[in-house]
């Protein structure tokens, strides 16, 4: 399917509408989808056919000292990674912490371990084991 030869005129006539705050058609978001939307054509028309208008579109947004709706969406989601890889390195600190104590009592008790078995080896026992005695079978 071939574009519409006027497809370009309307880009550029909903880009200013919505530049304008006029939009008719779309939501007025400073987005692709919206600008599409407003000048009736595909997305892909954008994305694929006409980059130069899209990037001029993202390009006034900027000189008017805005900032696209998909890179407002981006710079949230990317205060929102930074928060929980803060949360995660600090959760990673406090495991850091609990293994090493863990470690230290692990040892703690295996030196005791040895030190009673040694206690054990060199005290002369009171204690015999007895022969055991087969029990009779089950009837």
């Amino acid at each position: 399917m071939s574009p519409a030869t006027d497809e370009r005129d309307r880009i550029r006539a909903a880009m200013d509408r919505i530049l304008s705050g006029a939009p008719q058609r779309s939501n007025g978001a400073l987005t692709i989808v919206a600008l599409a939307t407003e000048a009736d054509v595909p997305r892909n028309a954008l994305t694929q056919r006409h980059l130069d208008l899209k990037n001029d579109f993202y390009d006034k947004v900027r000189a008017r000292g805005e900032m696209p709706d998909s890179e407002k969406r981006l710079r949230r989601q990317l205060v929102k990674a930074k928060e929980l890889r803060a949360e995660a390195l600090k959760e990673l600190e406090r495991v850091k912490a609990d293994n090493e104590a863990l470690v230290g009592a692990l040892h703690q008790v295996v030196m005791e371990n040895r030190q009673l078995r040694l206690q054990l080896t060199e005290q002369p026992s009171n204690v015999r084991v007895l022969p055991t005695q087969p029990r009779p079978p089950a009837q």
